[in-house]
Parts: C-alpha cells; structure tokens; sequence
C-alpha cells in the first residue's frame, strides 16, 4: 500500500467513526497567539504539549528553521492576516536546537539537487533572473540569532501593529524545554 493510500485509508477510518469531534474549534485562536516555528518533524507533536496548546488555542506556521527571510513572503503574511483578520495579539517565533538549518551548506545542497536531475542551465536561469540561492536557501549558525533576526522582521515591518507582542524562544527537540530569547512583554512597543 502506498503512503497516500495508506493515509486515505485512515482518513476514512477516523472521519467515519467521528474522531473528529474532539477538535472541534473555531478559526479564531483562543490564546490569541500565532507561532512561527520549525517544520522539523520532532517538534510537531512535541511544541504544542511543551507550551501547554491544545488545537485550537493559536495559529502554527511552519517553515525550514523558523526563519523569516522576507519582509513580503508567505510567513510575513500569515502573520498579519493572523492579527488584522483573527484577532491574535502576541507572536510567538520558535527555533530549537540542532536544527537541520544550521547545517545547510548551499553548494552541498545544489550538488544534490544536481545529482537528482536538475540541470546546471536551470540553476543557471534561475541565478541569472536574480535568484540569490546563498540567500534563499538562508542558513545559520546560531539558533539565537536566527530568532532574533525573525523577531525583528516582525517587529519592524511597517504593517505590524506596533503593540503586538513578539516573542523569540528555543525549544529543546527532545525534552521540549523552552528558553527564552526574547521576552515580547519587556520589549513591547506600546
């Protein structure tokens, strides 16, 4: 059975026996909270639990590294349709530890895209129209600084109500400890 077939399987097993119930929610956050947080797959049953959410307490978006890379991409504007159209009040931009980010070398990765069949002369196109893969592909080496760069975007974008509340933390991938980077209530901008 292939992986869609199995996950379709299930989908109508849970749908028919009404599983479903017990996350019935709203589209609006009850805590008032969006988080930015990490696609890495060890957090995604791990971030809620460790923060204390249950579904449907905050909107989740996730990315490679939590990293916010553009002032007008799909993150910043998940963010500001989160607080202009679902009334979330405090940002929540979460890293963790050994983040798969911190280890991304650009010309490595270009090799492999390479050795799986994308051409040199589509690489090539794609830096002549102005694709900066060094920045797209935007690495780190600390976890904090990545962090704090993203609180930053937020903080200064010029659609951003200054008095939403932006937080910048790391969380442990194994035993979900969270520490604090950036406390948005001591550097609100009110």
């Amino acid at each position: 059975m292939s992986l869609i077939e199995e996950i379709m399987d299930f989908n109508h097993k849970f749908v028919s026996a009404g599983e479903y119930e017990q996350f019935f929610t709203d589209k609006y956050p009850e805590k008032n909270l969006a988080i930015v947080s990490c696609m890495d797959a060890r957090i995604l049953d791990l971030l809620p639990r460790a923060l204390g959410l249950k579904n449907g307490d905050a909107k989740v978006i996730r990315n490679a590294g939590a990293l916010i890379t553009h002032p007008w991409g799909s993150v910043m504007r998940s963010l500001l349709v989160a607080v202009f159209e679902m009334n979330v009040h405090e940002i929540m931009v979460i890293g963790h530890n050994d983040c798969g980010m911190q280890a991304l070398h650009v010309p490595d990765m270009l090799d492999r895209m390479r050795s799986r069949g994308i051409t040199n002369e589509c690489i090539e196109t794609l830096e002549n129209a102005g694709i900066d893969f060094y920045k797209w592909l935007t690495d780190f080496d600390q976890v904090e600084d990545a962090i704090t760069y993203s609180v930053n975007m937020i903080r200064k974008h010029p659609l951003m109500l200054p008095e939403i509340k932006v937080h910048g933390l790391v969380i442990d991938p194994i035993t979900g400890q969270l520490t604090v980077v950036i406390n948005g209530d001591e550097n609100a901008i009110v």
